[in-house]
């Protein structure tokens, strides 16, 4: 029996927020840690150890360091390129690790007329295959006619791959692999969708800390798998290890007063534990007679930190202004007559009958696995089909 550890979307430097960048990293050091009090065989990184191409110099010293101290227990690492530090060029920083010994990239392929040939890095009764994630989904196309190199009947095959597959695509509106197409290995060891998922051997083990705010609403927290695989039957077993660095306090506000709402959200607050936890304020409904901008946002998230909050994010997009207070608004702004007379009568007719569908689109929030290019496109043909244009 060979024990290993799966990790995948582990997007070091991808917060802008430090507190939240750091602790992306100690989730990284703790499931470094637990690997080495594991015992694990060796490590498999399965796309966007880091989240760009070229990370900071700050982050590539720490990174380092974690890479040494796996090196220094003598536990090999596989690992291949995400969509996020893919390059184009092909060269990254993950050719740095390989170069100082702290990891071995598996993405070895061909390219025939008839599609891409996966050659095998052998490990003792191990055969990794890989292919590299790249930018916005392109990789899909290139999985479609995937072959594996034969080797020994011996070998435990392991196919390492960033991307979406069917059987995690749910409703999201990207590209995807079909399964079955796939050719056969004993483990899929996957990454590029933030989903937990285990099923004929197919796992992607999530990402090893949120990377947005809904992450860490549906999430709370990163984890990564250890694996025992039995090569000589073909088979294995998984558990789930979860990072607990911090506690996450989710705060659902209602508001329908914007005037008052700052208030109202302090007193809610003052009720609530929030020592040393990550606070997620989640503002929602329609204002009457009032503007978003009366809600004193700094205060309520300075009260927050003063309670002894490690941090606190909030989020306001299904947070809405009635068209009455819209309509106030132009008046305020002195608009003319006519403009103000022009955008009436529209209201009364067509504009009612799309203005709420509109609004609604333009504030969706971009979907895990969907790129910014994806994103924006998704949101276009929606608006597109809302004005009928």
């Amino acid at each position: 029996m060979v024990k290993f550890a799966h990790m995948a979307d582990v997007h070091l430097g991808g917060w802008k927020q430090q507190p939240l960048q750091d602790l992306n990293f100690k989730s990284f050091q703790k499931a470094v840690d637990i690997c080495i009090s594991e015992k694990v065989d060796f490590v498999l990184i399965a796309g966007d150890l880091f989240d760009n191409s070229f990370p900071s110099i700050d982050i590539l010293k720490e990174t380092f360091a974690e890479f040494k101290k796996i090196k220094d227990c003598g536990i090999p690492c596989f690992i291949i390129a995400g969509s996020h530090d893919y390059s184009v060029s092909g060269k990254t920083f993950l050719d740095v690790l390989e170069k100082a010994g702290f990891c071995k990239n598996v993405a070895d392929f061909e390219e025939t007329e008839r599609g891409f040939i996966l050659n095998p890095v052998i490990h003792k009764n191990f055969a990794f295959y890989g292919y590299p994630g790249k930018k916005s989904g392109l990789e899909v196309k290139d999985l479609k006619n995937l072959k594996l190199r034969e080797t020994d009947e011996k070998f435990f095959r392991i196919l390492m791959l960033h991307t979406t597959l069917d059987r995690v695509v749910g409703s999201l509106p990207i590209d995807f692999v079909d399964s079955s197409g796939l050719p056969d290995a004993d483990y899929y060891a996957l990454g590029h969708i933030h989903v937990i998922y285990n099923k004929e051997g197919f796992v992607y083990p999530g990402p090893l800390f949120p990377n947005n705010f809904a992450e860490l609403e549906k999430l709370e927290h990163g984890s990564f798998c250890i694996v025992d695989a039995d090569a000589e039957n073909r088979s294995y077993s998984l558990k789930k290890i979860e990072l607990r660095i911090k506690e996450v306090e989710q705060i659902a506000l209602k508001v329908k007063n914007a005037v008052t709402a700052t208030e109202e959200t302090i007193y809610e607050l003052s009720k609530k534990n929030l020592e040393d936890k990550i606070v997620l304020l989640r503002f929602a409904g329609e204002l009457e007679n009032s503007k978003i901008s009366n809600i004193n946002f700094k205060l309520i998230e300075d009260f927050v930190m003063k309670k002894g909050a490690y941090f606190v994010l909030r989020n306001t997009h299904e947070l809405r202004e009635k068209e009455e207070t819209i309509e106030a608004e132009l008046k305020e702004e002195n608009v003319g007559e006519e403009t103000m007379k022009a955008f009436l009568e529209k209201r009364a007719s067509k504009f009612n009958d799309f203005a709420e569908s509109l609004i609604h689109s333009l504030s969706a929030e971009k979907q895990e696995g969907e790129t910014s290019d994806d994103f924006s496109r998704r949101i276009f043909e929606e608006s597109r089909k809302i004005l009928n244009f």
